[in-house]
């Protein structure tokens, strides 16, 4: 299994590790991915062009299913690190500050 590395992706605010577990040469069809967010950090606002699940394994979160081009975000709290893997489809991800 792959370790975390650090995400330095645009979308992403605050310190963030992540890995893909699934996706690229193992599905076209699927992303799982493990993303970790150290106190504060989060998401930028954005959106999916398909429907995504997030399932929190650490601190405060829960399982959702955020439909495709609903505008969110996604991150710890202060003082808080937070983990969850998200599962998404074959999907363009835009910023929608």
């Amino acid at each position: 299994m792959r370790k975390p590395t650090r995400s330095v992706a645009e979308i992403f605010s605050g310190d963030v590790d992540s890995f893909t577990a699934v996706g690229g040469e193992h599905s076209n069809d699927l992303r799982l991915s493990e993303i970790h967010f150290k106190s504060g950090a989060r998401n930028r606002w954005h959106t999916h062009t398909t429907d995504q699940i997030l399932m929190c394994t650490e601190g405060d979160g829960l399982i959702v299913l955020i439909p495709k081009d609903t505008r969110h975000w996604h991150g710890a709290k202060p003082g808080k690190n937070m983990t969850h893997w998200s599962i998404l489809g074959p999907a363009e991800t835009r910023i929608a500050d």
